[in-house]
């Protein structure tokens, strides 16, 4: 009786530690952190570059809007089409686009005036078509594939996919056949103090996993998830960028606790359940 009463107060005083992350005080400035390695700083780089392209738009938390979704300028829909060029699926997502852009396109080019020096239609572009309508496939994995590749990891390190199930599972396993040379070691959240380079994933399902020994009982299936790189850490918050976050390729900053570990989302979104640490 004594031993498991023992046993009792130990898991209460973890469980108590463990809630301890989402009590503001606990939040003291976490000290600043910067990139594991080259690889990681070059992924820090490039992440923030593609934020850049797309306006620079950033967020407290997790807000469920825009104000506005930009429009399908033509450079925006070459950069949404560079990302999915990153991954296997790419080419038959990138020609159903531009049929679709193209059928768009096509009854105002068909009334268009003419340049009276060419005698050719004056460039007509889509008018107030969102980037939204390109949202089908999802692209945020696309957009971490494209990143990867722009940092410079080969494909041993990171293998790209359309799914950032399918890239995750690939992570874990190259995590558990090689700890001591993988790029990437997977950490459930409150374990691991997070810096620039890494990667932070949430499940969307209905039923998602807490952690990530969970997803081993089901490796190769499908599941809806989501991952964002951090790009910065420290002062008790870390900010990380992602791919078709609200329509757009987005910062967020959201709260940390002392060690720098990501706090538990509200109640409403999707639970962080792996964070990948970026050894390069």
């Amino acid at each position: 009786m004594r031993r498991l009463l023992s046993c009792f107060l130990l898991t209460l005083l973890v469980a108590c530690a463990s809630d301890d992350r989402n009590d503001p005080s606990s939040r003291a400035q976490a000290p600043s952190r910067g990139p594991a390695g080259p690889v990681a700083a070059r992924l820090v780089a490039e992440a923030e570059r593609e934020w850049q392209a797309w306006g620079r738009i950033a967020v407290e938390g997790w807000p469920v809007a825009l104000n506005r979704t930009p429009d399908a300028t033509p450079e925006l829909f070459e950069r949404l089409m560079t990302y999915w060029a990153a991954t296997p699926e790419g080419p038959e997502v990138i020609s159903a686009h531009r049929d679709f852009r193209d059928i768009i396109a096509a009854p105002m080019t068909s009334t268009a005036s003419l340049d009276p020096v060419s005698g050719l239609p004056f460039e007509v572009l889509p008018a107030n078509v969102a980037i939204s309508s390109y949202n089908h496939p999802a692209w945020s994995a696309a957009f971490i594939s494209h990143v990867m590749a722009a940092a410079g990891l080969p494909r041993s390190d990171f293998d790209p996919s359309a799914s950032h199930a399918f890239y995750v599972d690939r992570l874990i396993a190259q995590a558990m056949a090689d700890p001591a040379g993988a790029a990437f070691i997977p950490h459930n959240p409150p374990e691991h103090p997070l810096r620039p380079g890494d990667l932070v994933c949430a499940d969307r399902s209905y039923s998602p996993l807490w952690d990530w020994p969970s997803r081993l009982m089901e490796t190769g299936r499908f599941r809806p998830m989501h991952c964002d790189i951090v790009v910065r850490a420290g002062g008790g918050s870390i900010d990380m960028i992602g791919g078709n976050v609200l329509d757009v390729v987005l910062r967020r900053r959201i709260p940390t606790d002392a060690q720098g570990r990501v706090l538990l989302p509200p109640p409403e979104r999707p639970p962080f359940f792996v964070v990948f640490e970026n050894r390069r």
